[in-house]
């Protein structure tokens, strides 16, 4: 039984009484908490705006004829899907007047134990061990059309049936069959697909670091792939380059001059499911990093600066 369940059950049982056919409710949907969490953020790449859609597919299921629910955790997905595609509907407008680069919130943990970042880790179980919440992937899926991404996301990352993502998005399965494949082309055409694990990401990561903590140019140039690119996204509030920025000596060249006055301070962290790094400069303003690695080699930095994307991070009494 999940352990919100359980509180859950324990906030409304009179003592010494029966599960009621609500609790017996409430335990089903904690038990697919996580997925639904997966799916609605892996739509909108907003923490905040999946946390919107499962609450408020509970809220729909509670008012729901329970008799006509055959299969909860489709029925489930079925919901947060339609509430997740409204949202990234609305938001495209807003997106659209964004000021620079958007990138999607981050979704920010401790560090695994380096034994433990070894081993497979099931990604039911965690919203950021998956690869369908890495940044790489979320920043190509930015480049398609609301109704691909929800097409190729739940087909073929969350392997629902053609006929059950033609519900979600209100075509028919043939549209959706095509919606896919011509998403699943974007994506392979913009994802990077190698897949490292922490402990490989890691020694890349940490030799960044070095790097930028010695200003030494030839060595941070070393570890980044001739065409990385850097992403940065400050959304007006912080000062942030606008435009992606290209090439392993110009971004070598960015990082170097804006760490020239040392950070307050810099951690490791799990950045959607990656080996990230968590940072507050010297004039105390916090940002997030994601790091894409391939073959060894830095391919994409993606550092989110905006105060409103990092939640207790950008606290001013952090």
């Amino acid at each position: 039984m999940a352990e919100g369940a359980v509180r859950m059950i324990d906030d409304v049982r009179p003592p010494g009484g029966e599960t009621t056919a609500d609790e017996l409710l409430a335990v089903g949907f904690e038990e697919h908490r996580a997925h639904l969490e997966r799916v609605a953020y892996a739509v909108t790449g907003s923490r905040a705006a999946a946390e919107d859609c499962v609450q408020e597919s509970w809220l729909r299921l509670q008012r729901a004829d329970r008799g006509a629910i055959r299969d909860l955790r489709a029925w489930l997905t079925t919901t947060v899907g339609h509430l997740a595609l409204d949202q990234l509907g609305s938001a495209q407008a807003r997106r659209e007047r964004y000021v620079g680069t958007w990138l999607p919130e981050p979704v920010v943990e401790p560090l695994p134990p380096l034994a433990a970042a070894s081993r497979a880790i099931d990604p039911a179980d965690r919203v950021t061990l998956d690869e369908s919440v890495s940044m790489a992937l979320l920043v190509v899926l930015e480049q398609l059309t609301p109704a691909q991404r929800v097409a190729y996301l739940f087909h073929d990352v969350f392997g629902m049936s053609f006929d059950e993502v033609a519900r979600v998005v209100g075509r028919t399965p043939a549209a959706v069959r095509q919606l896919a494949a011509r998403a699943r082309k974007d994506v392979r055409e913009g994802a990077p697909r190698a897949n490292p694990s922490v402990r490989e990401q890691r020694e890349v990561v940490e030799a960044f670091v070095a790097a930028c903590a010695g200003g030494d140019l030839a060595a941070l140039v070393s570890v980044l792939d001739p065409d990385v690119v850097m992403r940065s996204d400050g959304g007006g509030n912080v000062p942030a380059p606008r435009a992606a920025q290209h090439g392993a000596v110009q971004v070598a060249r960015i990082m170097l001059g804006f760490l020239r006055r040392p950070p307050r301070e810099v951690r490791p962290a799990l950045v959607n499911g990656g080996y990230g790094i968590v940072m507050c400069d010297s004039t105390g303003t916090w940002s997030v990093t994601s790091f894409t690695v391939v073959d060894g080699l830095v391919a994409a930095i993606d550092i989110v600066r905006n105060p409103d994307k990092l939640g207790d991070l950008a606290r001013p009494d952090r």
